[in-house]
Parts: C-alpha cells; structure tokens; sequence
C-alpha cells in the first residue's frame, strides 16, 4: 500500500510597490494596513527615503530594480545615496532568498539621451542574454530557471503603450518563454481606470502591474491556475 502525503505548495506574501508614494505607506499606519510580509519588492521610480522608510518600519528585506526616474537622493548630512538603504539590487542579477530565485532587470525603453535606467530593444536583449548562461546552471542545479522576474517596464505588447517611453521590452517575452518564471512583477505603466488590465498571463508567467503598490499572496505549487492572490 502506498500513503500519499500532500506538502502543500509555497506560499510568500510580498508587498509589492512602484512609481508612486502611497500615503498609508509612508506613515505609523503602515504596520496596520500591510500586515506581516516575507519581503517586499519595489519596481522602480519610488524615493529611495519611502523604500528605507518601509523596510526601517516592517523589518524585512526589500528586492528592488531602479525605474527610469530614478536619480540620487542628498541626505541632510550631505551624503549623496545612490541606491535605497537596506535593499538589494537585482537588476541582471540572480539572487537566492527565501527559498526563491529572484532576478530583475531594470529601466524604460530609451527616449532621450540621459544614460541612465534607459535601454534600447538591442541593449536590453543583450542584457538577457548575459544572463542566459547563469538561469541554464539554475535549470541543472534546482530544477528550475528562476521563480519571480522583476521588472520595472512591462512586456512589449502587455500592460505597456505605444508612446516610447512606455513601449514594453520584447526581450521580455522571450525570457518568459525561455526561462518560465512564475511571476513577473512589473509598474512603469500608471493606472487610472478599474477596467484597466494588470493582470496577464503568458507562456507559464503571470504578469502583474503592481502600480502604486499591493499585496501579493504568491504561491510555487505545480499548479499555474489561481496561482496568486491579489490584495489592495
């Protein structure tokens, strides 16, 4: 006789923010209206003072990826702070934590000539294909390429607009289809009507808008139906 047991799928609660700052987020209420979160993710285009402020108030690590607004901050010591206290950067890069794989790739489409968190469709296919080699050795070691995408752009096609600064990258929809993350959580695009979509799914990754910010229930089981939950 053979006994199944059920080992229930991985559930993560993340809070999830970008492009603009959300007053409930920046303040004592905070604690009360998130609620305990395994991490948080920022996407982008955020103060890097309401990032610190976040982390500082609910103790727990941030995951992030610079948006094209994104510049350096002066502190009132006159330091110049480059990046958000207390969080780690995953533009390009694969980081192992929590028990997830996460990666991230910064920036918009290119639309004028700052250099900064601005790429070209060539640029940003470059920069998933220097990742390539590293998600293939994920494949062989952990069975899998990566678990969560971050973004700040969305896909080219999917929750993005035909004005260049919010044309979605393409290299995108080829790393979904080549690496199969379950998630790819993205802002850049605002969202102004409820009847807007920020919801997708393509390939084997759900895509989400997650403009200004939400709470996000995901879970890793083998299942790709009803895979997440979404809390505003």
């Amino acid at each position: 006789m053979v006994y199944r047991t059920h080992i229930p799928a991985p559930r993560y609660r993340v809070l999830a923010v970008s492009d603009k700052v959300e007053p409930r987020l920046y303040g004592p209420s905070i604690v009360s209206v998130v609620g305990d979160v395994d991490f948080l993710v920022g996407c982008g285009d955020l103060p890097y003072y309401y990032l610190e402020y976040m982390v500082s108030m609910l103790n727990k690590p941030l995951y992030y990826v610079h948006g094209n607004h994104d510049r350096p901050e002066h502190r009132s010591n006159k330091r110049l702070v480059h990046e958000p206290p207390g969080g780690t950067n995953l533009h390009a890069r694969l980081v192992y934590a929590h028990g997830l794989i996460l990666a991230g790739l910064e920036g918009s489409h290119r639309y004028n000539r700052n250099p900064r968190y601005q790429y070209t469709q060539t640029e940003m296919w470059l920069l998933v294909l220097k990742m390539a080699p590293h998600l293939w050795s994920n494949r062989l070691l952990y069975g899998r390429y990566v678990d969560i995408l971050v973004t700040h752009s969305p896909p080219f096609g999917i929750h993005d607009a035909a004005d260049r600064p919010h044309i979605g990258f393409k290299a995108f929809l080829a790393f979904m289809r080549w690496f199969k993350p379950r998630y790819l959580l993205h802002g850049h695009q605002h969202v102004y009507r409820q009847a807007e979509v920020t919801r997708s799914l393509y390939a084997q990754t759900e895509i989400i808008n997650v403009y200004p910010w939400k709470i996000l229930e995901l879970t890793f089981g083998r299942s790709r139906e009803n895979n997440s939950r979404v809390h505003f």
